[in-house]
């Protein structure tokens, strides 16, 4: 038997939850609870409340999903410099 496709959704950070999990508002206004993906852990790309993201979810529970993405909004060439670095 396949595999079943993921559905891959569009939305936005409302709230911060423990151990890398968010509350996400997805674009039809449902809410559900995502955790990060491992290459976002892996490469520590932060994600705060605001943030638009996309998401994916099983067909089979409507209520959870893994964040793949984040939108990169107000950044210039390079991004932001936080600190400093060696």
């Amino acid at each position: 038997m396949a595999k079943e496709a993921l559905l891959t959704l569009d939305g936005q950070v409302e709230e911060l939850l423990p151990d890398g999990r968010f509350r996400v508002r997805l674009e039809n206004d449902h809410r559900i609870i995502v955790y990060t993906a491992g290459k976002m852990r892996k490469f520590r790309i932060r994600t705060l409340v605001g943030d638009r993201v996309q998401v994916e979810m099983s067909p089979y529970d409507m209520e959870k999903g893994r964040l793949v993405y984040r939108e990169r909004v107000g950044a210039g060439p390079g991004g932001p410099r936080r600190g400093n670095r060696r």
